[in-house]
């Protein structure tokens, strides 16, 4: 691997990327484990793929922003790096696939280049802070969340609190109360509201925590009706806190934020959140709405000739695609993108033909598509040939016919079956079977290719995910059936039954027979969702039953969509094996780089840093020692309740009066000078204390 020098401007990000090329190297030399670098390079949005030796690069757009030239860079990066396609994801990032890990640092260089990131876009960090797609024109919002959903994303990016918690945390914004950022599945979710208080129009939030949608999906609980928008960063910073002392960090599938508010309860966890106001540091966050740059419309100016090859096309994509934004006299306009896969080549054609026709701000949706802003009315026939032009003109955005898809078996690790090549098919039918669908957006068709829900097929209103049954002693892969989930609105949504499981190879003939079958029996005006309540999940097992049987199977049922060969199960390598080396000595390690950051914060009059980082490493430290006598915790608060009970209870260690007082000094104490530096040196003696018994014990093995 070469070393570089990167020409950034910004010594964080400049630094961050040198420590990403020296920790490959030291993985590279043995020197890190397998499992500590995963945890690094993912919280740098560097994922193993399903195929060996090479990794997926999450591109981290808060809220799916991206200026022309932003995306213009991501396919100059795509080219050079990766496969020359850019995948849009549910969570309005960008994904670029098949890049060498030894390429990441300067991957990352040209990226930031012009100000984008892959920081903290995996790994168990605050993931991308997505929002409305209409957020800032949207005719329904009270007002624009753009300024607020960006201040939340740049306070927790690097921000020592998130940065290896139990899990990932998601965070959404919607624009109005049509909540279409689906607030009710995020672990926190915010609905704008106003309220007049004084004679003065404020703005706040209506605030939920805890939801998630995986293989348990939750529903987000409200805590608050209307949360004043300076007090949104310093609540979230204090739910944080809690989760990362308190959450789960042996099992995976318990880690998230809504199995630590089942398991200890609401009322607990809202009362450990108001422990640690004292302690965050900052008490109340403004946010200058007023100076937000808001996006401008394209200078007014001739258009270049053009012509319209399918002028019934060009309606249908007008009445499905457009719509007037609250600027009145400016339309915005979706662009429906195929499984989320746009290639570079016909991005920089899309961008140099509408550039003097569209804002400066496009928008990845979380359905996987672009949102054009600011068009003027004469400028929409020119828009669609352009699209038309690049293959990118289909009608029926977010409709029946626009299916949501991860990348499942693709690329992905943890697939199962097919999601694309399913989703491809379900297209197809709906296209040449139901042309008519394209108008109807009230069913939304989803599909993951495993339970995990990256595909959002737990709140479809038809949900598909990857799963296999076994008929003959052979595997086949199949399709696992949800029906009526979705928005209900203001917060409030619908986890999806679980229906049927069926081959992979039925599930055109499912969604037939689903469709089929609303259209004969549906009332007038009848939504699915209202459809399937009041015919019951038990009639749509009837209905669907017979495509499960498995005694009429045939070879091609043994075979997965866009495969050639039988089916098997199986999860993709693509990683690289690491040496065994001392794991207490790398939990050491990590207390004494906590300690260093620390200091660097202190110096840097960052108090409440310093703080968190030297608690940090107190539980690095004690996790070690814990581990040096076979003993590991599941939880940050664990491992202090523990280290008290092994060592200081039993005399190898002091503490005044134990060491859970002096570690939880830091939500007693207000973020000061005075304390920050207590407060490190106490966490640098324990530290020193920890190697001086780290060394004699092994010492005493050796003799």
């Amino acid at each position: 691997m070469q070393s570089f020098r990167t020409e950034l401007e910004n010594p964080i990000v400049e630094q961050d990327i040198i420590n990403l090329e020296k920790k490959i190297r030291q993985f590279r030399e043995g020197n890190i484990t397998d499992e500590k670098f995963r945890s690094l390079r993912l919280a740098r949005g560097i994922y193993g793929q399903r195929q060996p030796g090479v990794q997926m690069i999450r591109i981290k757009l808060p809220y799916g922003k991206m200026t022309l030239q932003q995306w213009n860079r991501i396919t100059e990066v795509s080219d050079e790096y990766a496969t020359s396609n850019l995948h849009l994801t549910t969570r309005q990032d960008v994904q670029i696939h098949y890049v060498s890990l030894d390429r990441t640092p300067e991957l990352w260089t040209k990226l930031e280049q012009d100000g984008i990131t892959i920081r903290e876009a995996c790994g168990n960090t605050v993931r991308n802070v997505t929002a409305s797609d209409r957020a800032g024109i949207d005719p329904d919002e009270p007002f624009d969340v753009t300024p607020y959903a960006d201040a939340v994303f740049r306070y927790f990016l690097r921000n020592p609190v998130s940065q290896e918690m139990g899990r990932k945390i998601k965070i959404s914004f919607s624009s109005s109360d049509k909540d279409t950022a689906w607030s009710f599945m995020h672990d926190f979710g915010m609905i704008p509201k106003v309220k007049i208080i004084d004679g003065k129009e404020v703005r706040g939030f209506k605030v939920l925590v805890g939801g998630g949608l995986g293989a348990q999906p939750f529903l987000a609980k409200p805590v608050y009706e209307f949360l004043e928008t300076d007090q949104l960063i310093p609540y979230i910073e204090n739910v944080l806190r809690v989760f990362d002392r308190y959450g789960e960090r042996t099992s995976r599938n318990k880690a998230r934020m809504k199995f630590l508010i089942q398991k200890i309860g609401m009322e607990e966890f809202e009362r450990l959140v108001k422990e640690e106001y004292k302690a965050v540091k900052l008490k109340s966050v403004p946010i200058d709405a007023d100076a937000w740059v808001a996006t401008q419309p394209a200078p007014v100016g001739p258009v270049p000739a053009y012509s319209i090859k399918d002028t019934k096309k060009y309606e249908a994509w007008k009445a499905t695609n457009v719509f007037e934004q609250k600027q009145k006299g400016y339309y915005g306009a979706y662009v429906k993108i195929t499984l989320g896969n746009i290639g570079s080549a016909i991005s920089r054609q899309l961008i140099e033909a509408l550039r003097p026709v569209i804002a400066d701000d496009v928008r990845v949706t979380a359905n996987q598509g672009l949102l054009l802003k600011y068009i003027l009315p004469e400028n929409l026939p020119y828009v669609f040939s352009v699209l038309e032009t690049a293959g990118f003109a289909n009608a029926g955005f977010d409709s029946v016919a626009d299916i949501t898809a991860c990348p499942g078996t693709d690329t992905c690790n943890l697939g199962i079956s097919s999601s694309t090549g399913i989703a491809k098919v379900l297209e197809d039918v709906i296209t040449e079977e139901f042309p008519d669908l394209i108008y109807n957006k009230d069913i939304k068709i989803k599909i993951s290719g495993c339970m995990n829900s990256c595909g959002q097929h737990g709140i479809a209103s038809i949900g598909f995910h990857g799963s296999s049954m076994k008929s003959g002693g052979k595997v086949l892969p199949a399709l696992q059936v949800l029906l009526g989930g979705g928005i209900v609105g203001n917060g409030d949504g619908r986890v999806a039954d679980k229906v049927i499981k069926v081959p992979s190879r039925r599930g055109p003939d499912v969604l037939r027979s689903l469709l089929h079958d609303f259209e004969i029996n549906g009332e007038e005006h009848e939504l699915f969702n209202q459809y399937y309540d009041r015919k019951t999940e038990k009639y749509f097992y009837e209905l669907l039953k017979p495509l499960a049987d498995l005694s009429t199977l045939t070879a091609a049922d043994f075979i997965d969509w866009g495969q050639a060969q039988d089916y098997a199960t199986a999860i993709g390598v693509g990683e690289c094996a690491g040496v065994i080396i001392d794991l207490v000595a790398t939990l050491l390690l990590e207390a004494e780089e906590k300690l260093e950051l620390s200091s660097a914060s202190l110096a840097g009059g960052a108090y409440a840093d310093g703080i968190y980082h030297a608690y940090s490493s107190f539980v690095q430290g004690a996790k070690a020692l814990l581990l040096s006598e076979a003993i590991s915790g599941n939880t940050q608060i664990g491992i202090i309740n523990d280290f008290d009970k092994h060592f200081v209870a039993t005399g190898k260690f002091g503490f005044e009066p134990d060491f859970k007082t002096v570690v939880l000094q830091i939500n007693g104490n207000e973020p000061t000078e005075s304390f920050a530096k207590s407060y490190y040196e106490q966490a640098q003696s324990f530290y020193t204390a920890a190697q001086v018994y780290r060394q004699r014990v092994n010492e005493l093995v050796q003799a």
